[in-house]
């Protein structure tokens, strides 16, 4: 595996840069890259974020992680620090995503990400951001015990692929609900339900998984959709 790590400049933000990362397999490639965006409470060095970096890139892909402007700053201080607004967050997406495309110029990118790195994704590509397809590693549909709050109001402007891939347990979404609302997505939307795992993908003792098997799976169906999607 080879592996860069850099800064990234930011306007608008609490800090005026960001750490990233950049993990590429020593075999060939696979198209495209991919672009990965962590949750509101754990950054670009999360174990979830290094795990399934290392299944993917052990997988073909190329993987890019970043940290938003406000965790950067948690990690510096060593303080608690909530997310910035919608709009500053997304700034910095588009602020990732530049740098990655001036890393690997000419190649396409999918944007993933676990959580609220999900769907600040989903909102920059709606924007009309150059998006191969998306990748929601437990897509917070709604607040936990609020799902009258939907955060569904993008899915009308993405026509490119989605790969959702949500847990039986996850308390940020109901599934009946979030079955009903990809009916609203404008593009092919793909949903993989994995049985009793929470937001975090982790799993019941009785289920006899460990963590990383379950990631594991995350990462073999994220094989299969790319696959389709290159046709």
């Amino acid at each position: 595996m080879q592996r860069e790590e850099f800064t990234i400049e930011l306007v608008g933000a609490c800090m005026g840069s960001t750490s990233a990362i950049l993990e590429r397999p020593l075999q060939a490639e696979r198209d495209p890259v991919i672009l990965l965006a962590h949750g509101a409470g754990l950054g670009k060095s999360s174990p979830f974020m290094e795990q399934i970096a290392v299944f993917l890139v052990q997988r073909g892909f190329a993987v890019m992680r970043f940290n938003y402007a406000y965790q950067e700053k948690k990690e510096e201080t060593g303080g608690m620090r909530p997310p910035e607004k919608k709009p500053v967050l997304v700034e910095t997406h588009r602020a990732a995503l530049r740098a990655l495309t001036e890393r690997m110029p000419g190649r396409p990118v999918i944007f993933a990400g676990k959580s609220m790195g999900s769907r600040m994704g989903s909102y920059l590509a709606a924007e009309g951001a150059a998006c191969a397809g998306l990748i929601m590693f437990g897509y917070p549909l709604h607040p936990s015990a609020k799902p009258e709050k939907l955060r569904v109001e993008q899915f009308p402007e993405l026509g490119m692929p989605a790969l959702f891939l949500q847990g039986t347990r996850d308390k940020l979404a109901d599934l009946d609900l979030l079955k009903l609302h990809l009916g609203d997505y404008a593009g092919v939307s793909t949903l993989k339900i994995i049985d009793g795992a929470d937001h975090d993908f982790k799993v019941l003792k009785s289920q006899n998984r460990s963590h990383d098997q379950v990631l594991a799976e995350l990462a073999d169906l994220v094989v299969a959709w790319a696959t389709r999607l290159k046709g």
